[in-house]
């Protein structure tokens, strides 16, 4: 590729995540959308026009865009978690380099056939871990390589989902249930295992996890509460309102995600006729929901480090936190800034690592654009090091995923073999 030419992208998956990354490749200079794949009208029209792809190269089915002679370099595959496998196989054997958005798989076999013909085809390959490309991670991980803190020994590591963002996505949402999904730990939380196995910098041995699904269920529903929250009468009283999270972001101006969700071009009277007769205007406590609320995994790498992992739904939403203890100190982050206490000196810094919003509005802290300038860039030089989050190592954290939710299946500690 000569280093005036643009990247050529094509997008399989017109979704939220298909449509953030197009915005964010194009944003780079580097890159040009001209192929789209997705079924729903409104957002495969809006990439045509966007981006202005010709209409030869829009497709409703993914299967339709593969099929054609290769007419790009690159795929960015953004389907549902259900759907990565058949596209993921079939874009790599036609040797489109591919951006794949995590999961990889909602199955072990499945993650291992994508890793399979990623190298098989020598194409580039990435996953979009993008906590492994924010200013704050890189700034982590330099300190902690540099040895600021002597090696490390443990960690420990919370991700506080938020109270409104685990009832609009994973109990009314579409990562509500296991069967039509994959399980909580893999859908929500294969970014932290995935981002503590890059901290740790060693292979996970062995985990150990316990979680259940314990307050969106029908014994949580008040007396009195109605099956959709319009027609509730102990609606005013419930924090997982319906009105409350959504219509109260429209009568404030916010018209992003979440409520984008409901409808594209988000109105009162459009978002009221959502909750009225879409799935996200349910009772939190009337779903078909049943992954969990809350887990814990507990992890012993090579070596002997140890690392605990806390994801749960009872919380304000914020940035992930983060205690890292080492021989020679500790260092404490939030997602912005980090406090290192030092052994030697008795002495306490805070250290600014200019990271942007990490809020999920705000890109995962800077790591969506940093992932696709990665991206995008690797390709331009044909430099594979650019590119974080390859196929071997994130296989290896999918499977520390997998086996995290057997242990807790079956109560009891799991190797992890890769």
């Amino acid at each position: 590729m000569s280093r005036t030419a643009k990247v050529r992208l094509i997008i399989a998956g017109g979704g939220g995540r298909g449509t953030t990354y197009a915005d964010l490749a194009a944003r780079t200079g580097k890159a040009q959308v001209v192929g789209v794949a997705e079924p729903r009208d409104y957002y495969r029209n809006y990439l045509a026009k966007t981006y202005d792809i010709p209409a030869k190269n829009l497709f409703t089915d993914w299967k339709d865009m593969a099929v054609r002679e290769k007419f790009a370099d690159a795929v960015i595959v953004a389907t549902q978690d259900r759907m990565h496998v058949e596209p993921a196989v079939a874009f790599a054997a036609k040797g489109y380099d591919m951006l794949l958005e995590k999961p990889m798989a909602p199955t072990a076999d499945g993650c291992r056939k994508i890793v399979k013909a990623a190298v098989d085809a020598g194409i580039m390959f990435a996953v979009c871990h993008v906590m492994r490309y924010t200013d704050y991670t890189r700034k982590l991980i330099s300190l902690l390589r540099g040895g600021l803190i002597g090696e490390v020994v443990s960690l420990q590591h919370l991700e506080p989902v938020g109270y409104w963002h685990q009832a609009h996505s994973f109990v009314r949402g579409n990562w509500r249930n296991t069967g039509q999904s994959s399980c909580m730990l893999l859908a929500k939380s294969c970014h932290d295992l995935d981002w503590i196995r890059y901290v740790m910098d060693a292979p996970c041995k062995k985990v150990s996890s316990f979680g259940s699904l314990y307050h969106f269920r029908p014994a949580g529903k008040p007396k009195g509460a109605a099956d959709r929250c319009l027609d509730c009468p102990v609606e005013p009283t419930c924090p997982y309102s319906a009105k409350k999270i959504y219509l109260g972001r429209v009568a404030k101006g916010e018209l992003w995600w979440p409520v984008d969700v409901l409808h594209p071009e988000p109105t009162m009277e459009n978002i009221t006729e959502a909750i009225a007769t879409g799935p996200y205007g349910r009772c939190v406590y009337a779903c078909d929901n049943d992954v969990v609320d809350h887990q814990v995994v507990n992890m012993e790498f090579a070596g002997g480090k140890s690392a605990a992992f806390t994801m749960t739904a009872f919380n304000f939403g914020r940035g992930r936190e983060t205690r890292i203890f080492g021989t020679r100190g500790e260092l404490h982050g939030d997602g912005s800034k980090l406090v290192h206490n030092d052994f030697l000196t008795d002495k306490t810094a805070q250290i600014d690592t200019a990271a942007p919003d990490a809020s999920i509005s705000g890109g995962h802290g800077g790591g969506d654009g940093r992932m696709i300038w990665s991206f995008v860039s690797a390709l331009a030089d044909r430099d594979p090091s650019q590119i974080l989050s390859g196929p071997q190592e994130t296989l290896e954290t999918h499977l520390m995923v997998f086996a995290a939710e057997q242990a807790r299946l079956e109560n009891r500690v799991v190797e992890v073999k890769v």
